[in-house]
């Protein structure tokens, strides 16, 4: 049966290519698909170091780049004054010590199993009702944009949230049964005041990291074209851009990175990432994440330089987060995953999870240029319903939007870090669960999900996972 495969599938690929009026329900196997990150950007690593190769094609400089922003990724900060200059200035209050700390081996975090669980990987945003000057939210006074429920010794952290579930039991059409998990925060130990009246939280997952590199050489006006906020096509898809503050320029840029796209670019992605999380200052975010009423209480904290990562640090951190390639696809000319993808492509999973992209001749990367892309992303925000909103605006995103999330590497987080948890707070225990979480513009398409039987709703999962 093996060697008759190739044989079948060729005949399934003909009918189908002569019967465009009556489809196999297989879809085609499409020239370099299976090279998910472009011809220099796609590596052939399965194993638990899977996201974290680099592409082909750099220069010995940025190879050697790569090398030490990864030390520097993985890496403890510790607290300042301290004999390694290079490493200190941690906090005062933090999420973790490091970078790898939520994205260990450079993959997806996973939340807590149960209320006494640390928060390791998972934080949650804050802000208050009205717009900060650079038209993003506005920080609570207090506790500021970012809930940090670490910190250095001698220090308090903010407190702590505990994270419970609630069971919601749910039934397909032909019988079978599934269970959603809904998550539910309960912040605790308010070590610095009460909260501000009408403050509003949004929790967030570390993803995984590969392929950011090339998202980022997408060009913005092809971005911009995909959006269609009045649906003008009418399939029940909108899709909208996120314009947000460029720190570096001081003006309005398109967003791509983060759960909300609210971040322009990788450089304050990853600067932002080392204020917020780390409690590391550069040039570009030169002040810790310590607000005033925090400052009263702890005055003269010693700091690890002015800025703690300075540029030359920062770029090196960049160009690894850049350059991390994508693993290639698995099993791409399967029937069961072909089956899937047509099936991906009949619910209109594919009306916001793009399936290619092109890079443009930007970058700093030369290798990275021009290359075709399979990342089943727009990078347009989402309305994606009550069910997965978190009431909290950020920039042009409303509370009930999120940016489409990349699919490719997605098979390969049980292999990396060990569980299979997706969505923005991690809430979904598997694919299954994230397709029967979606909502809003993708109600359509859960619906039709669930209408699916058996084997063609396993099809469609295993496609996912072959991603």
């Amino acid at each position: 049966m093996e060697r008759c495969f190739p044989l079948l599938l060729a005949c399934v690929i003909f009918f189908q290519a002569c019967n465009p009026e009556d489809p196999t329900g297989i879809a085609d196997v499409e020239t370099d698909e299976k090279f998910t990150g472009g011809k220099n950007g796609t590596t052939l690593d399965f194993s638990q170091n899977a996201f974290g190769g680099q592409v082909q094609g750099m220069t010995s400089e940025q190879r050697g780049f790569f090398v030490t922003g990864n030390s520097f990724f993985r890496s403890n900060w510790i607290t300042a004054p301290a004999s390694v200059q290079t490493l200190d200035g941690l906090g005062p209050l933090l999420n973790s010590a490091s970078c790898g700390g939520c994205h260990f081996k450079d993959g997806r975090a996973q939340p807590p199993a149960t209320p006494e669980e640390a928060l390791n990987g998972l934080l949650f945003r804050l802000s208050i009702p009205g717009v900060a000057s650079n038209g993003g939210p506005l920080p609570e006074p207090v506790y500021g944009g970012q809930w940090q429920d670490k910190a250095i010794l001698g220090v308090q952290s903010e407190g702590k949230v505990q994270v419970s579930y609630q069971e919601m039991a749910g039934q397909y059409p032909d019988g079978s049964a599934f269970s959603l998990r809904k998550p539910i925060y309960n912040f605790t130990e308010f070590n610095y005041g009460s909260l501000a009246p009408g403050w509003m939280s949004s929790p967030r997952i570390a993803p995984q990291m590969p392929g950011l590199g090339l998202l980022e050489m997408v060009p913005e006006q092809d971005i911009v074209a995909w959006a269609d906020e009045s649906d003008s096509n009418r399939d029940g898809i909108s899709g909208k851009a996120n314009m947000v503050w460029d720190e570096e320029k001081q003006q309005q840029a398109l967003g791509r990175f983060g759960w909300k796209a609210n971040q322009p670019n990788l450089v304050q992605q990853t600067a932002a990432a080392f204020n917020g999380d780390i409690g590391i200052t550069s040039n570009l975010f030169p002040e810790d994440h310590f607000t005033p009423s925090q400052q009263l209480v702890y005055p003269n904290i010693p700091n690890g330089g002015q800025p703690e990562i300075p540029d030359d640090i920062l770029q090196k951190v960049v160009i690894y987060t850049q350059a991390l390639a994508v693993p290639a696809r698995r099993n791409h000319d399967d029937p069961e995953v072909l089956r899937g993808k047509y099936l991906f492509k009949e619910l209109n999973c594919s009306g916001c999870h793009r399936p290619t992209l092109n890079t443009g001749t930007g970058g700093q990367i030369a290798a990275l240029r021009e290359q075709k892309i399979w990342p089943y992303t727009d990078l347009l925000l989402h309305d994606m319903g009550p069910d997965l909103a978190d009431g909290r605006p950020d920039f042009l995103a409303n509370g009930s939007e999120w940016r489409t999330a990349p699919l490719w590497g997605l098979g390969l987080i049980p292999v990396v870090n060990g569980h299979t948890f997706l969505l923005h707070d991690g809430r979904a225990r598997n694919v299954e669960e994230a397709i029967l979480w979606h909502g809003g513009e993708a109600e359509t398409s859960r619906e039709e999900f669930k209408k699916l039987n058996k084997t063609d709703r396993e099809a469609l999962i295993k496609f996912i996972n072959s991603l």
